[in-house]
């Protein structure tokens, strides 16, 4: 039997019942990940508790303009103690990556994610799949537990809801995710300084990728399918890093008649990462991510596959024609 969500009350008496925090997110952090951690670390210091946010990959360049963005560091080699972790927008265990490791002991760990394949590890765990972004989750508890929402707070809550929805224009975006949105601004997010930071400073190394990736774009299942496959060859070619490729794969999606993307970035030591992305809930991304090992929601799921980027992509690419058998 899967463990039942905590109330937002529980977790808020082990914050205030503990001094020592450390908060986590998912490898290859995205803006819903490093904003809800550092919304929550600024949250923590107000209420003057001691506070650490280690991610594996550290603060992408792209995010370092969020105010309090300078706490992100990747973990240390000397382990530390803490009274709590927290945990947020990461769905399974393992994608806390090497972060665990530099983990010497704590007393409790909690669990807040918006994912359906969360694994509901943890001593507290608060999960809501129908919540369009972990930032949606963390303003209402927040709220809730009556804890300081400053402007920086609402900076980084607005970019975590902001990114995870598609600038509030996913299928999952409620009238909810836009009242949340108007209290953010409210408490003092800059709308038009935060989204030309986030979707209108991007380096020209991303839009030469760009043009690597159209090169190769791939149609498949009747042109419902859209894919492209990034090799290492390329990354090398314009100069790359790991977060210039984040969004690209909204470009193929938005073709008309496509229902699923897919996105195919070559790894080192032989693992390609896959993102997948849908347009209809009948083909549910999540499920086929699922079947190698990923995870995520019905319209945007991920994985990490062992093997070549050529056959990765050849069996993803069968997976997903079946799973859009309509």
């Amino acid at each position: 039997m899967s463990k039942s969500n905590a109330s937002f009350g529980e977790i808020a008496a082990a914050i205030s019942n503990h001094q020592s925090f450390l908060v986590l997110s998912h490898i290859r952090p995205d803006g819903d990940a490093l904003g809800c951690a550092i919304a929550m670390a600024l949250c923590l210091q107000q209420l003057g508790k001691q506070v650490k946010v280690w991610n594996e990959d550290g603060l992408l360049e792209k995010f370092s303009f969020l105010p309090g963005s300078q706490i992100v560091t990747q973990p240390p080699q000397q382990a530390e103690e803490f009274d709590v972790v927290i945990a947020l927008d990461t769905a399974a265990f393992s994608r806390l990556g090497t972060c665990v490791k530099a983990i010497k002991s704590t007393k409790l760990w909690i669990n807040m994610d918006h994912h359906i394949s969360n694994e509901r590890y943890g001593d507290l765990v608060y999960i809501d799949s129908t919540a369009p972004a972990a930032g949606q989750i963390l303003f209402d508890f927040l709220r809730a537990a009556d804890f300081p929402l400053t402007y920086e707070m609402a900076d980084n809550l607005f970019i975590a809801i902001s990114t995870d929805t598609g600038s509030f224009q996913y299928p999952n975006t409620t009238a909810r995710t836009y009242e949340i949105g108007a209290e953010l601004v409210k408490a003092g997010a800059n709308v038009g300084k935060l989204s030309q930071q986030v979707y209108e400073s991007y380096p020209l190394r991303r839009i030469e990728l760009l043009r690597e990736l159209l090169n190769v774009l791939k149609l498949s299942s009747n042109d419902r399918v859209a894919s492209f496959a990034l090799t290492q060859e390329m990354v090398k070619k314009v100069g790359a890093i790991p977060e210039d490729n984040e969004g690209l794969i909204d470009v193929i999606r938005a073709i008309r008649g496509v229902v699923v993307a897919a996105f195919f970035e070559e790894l080192p030591e032989g693992m390609v990462r896959i993102s997948l992305r849908s347009k209809d809930s009948r083909a549910d991304v999540c499920k086929v991510c699922a079947r190698f090992g990923g995870g995520g929601h019905v319209l945007a799921a991920g994985a990490r596959i062992p093997g070549d980027i050529i056959s990765v992509q050849e069996k993803v690419l069968n997976a997903i024609s079946e799973e859009i058998g309509f």
